[in-house]
């Protein structure tokens, strides 16, 4: 019961997740339109003046906002992280007993309870497996990023061998690097859709081989530009 109360819980978590993540999208695509500020841009024109070109008071609410958001972000998804451990803990204790308890029974319908168990582990490992671990906050037109099919606020959940875990910098980095020239796989959450990319590292005129920057769900405000 408590497993089940706490996966519940894990969900409701997720969904609040994918609600705030489509906030930030919304400011992000505003923020970063042509012609815009930008997350950081200045809002002072070359002669130290304010931009005649935006409406700076909104501008600075919504990066306010998104400030806000990211704060919350990390909250829940350190909260995500909490239950996940969790309900794996208590998965492998569940089975550990159920192994050593059927050692001695017999199992009337182990069809049934094969099937209930596997669905029940399947649940568990989507719900990590499906986690984000970075967000697009910024894209230059015509990077390989963006002609491979990358968008603004694309959810970042596998990039070739790298999901979310430890030392993320390093991992993209290297997974970059080494296939150089060559098509990785890449999967997002795209307003709430899973969506699978072939994306090609490779030099461009601009920084890097992707030309994209992307905020990490766990050091949310670390930039990296790949």
């Amino acid at each position: 019961m408590v497993a089940t109360n706490l996966k519940a819980e894990t969900m409701k978590l997720m969904e609040q997740r994918s609600g705030i993540e489509a906030e930030m999208n919304v400011i992000i695509e505003n923020l970063c339109r042509p012609g815009g500020p930008g997350l950081s841009g200045n809002l002072l024109d070359s002669e130290g003046f304010p931009r005649a070109d935006i409406d700076i008071p909104a501008v600075r609410a919504e990066r306010h906002r998104l400030a806000e958001l990211r704060n919350d972000h990390k909250d829940i998804t350190e909260k995500i992280n909490q239950n996940i451990q969790v309900l794996h803990s208590a998965r492998l204790t569940s089975t550990t007993t159920e192994d050593t308890g059927d050692a001695g029974m017999i199992d009337l319908n182990p069809s049934v309870n094969s099937a209930t168990r596997d669905a029940s582990r399947a649940m568990d490992v989507d719900v990590v497996v499906s986690k984000p671990f970075a967000v697009v906050d910024e894209i230059t037109e015509g990077s390989p990023a963006a002609e491979d099919g990358v968008q603004l606020g694309d959810q970042l959940v596998k990039f070739g061998c790298v999901e979310f875990g430890e030392n993320l910098l390093q991992r993209l980095a290297a997974e970059a690097q080494t296939n150089q020239g060559r098509a990785i796989p890449v999967v997002v959450l795209r307003q709430g859709a899973r969506v699978s990319l072939a994306v090609t590292p490779r030099p461009w005129q601009g920084r890097g081989l992707l030309g994209y920057v992307q905020t990490f769900s766990s050091l949310l405000m670390d930039l990296f530009i790949v």
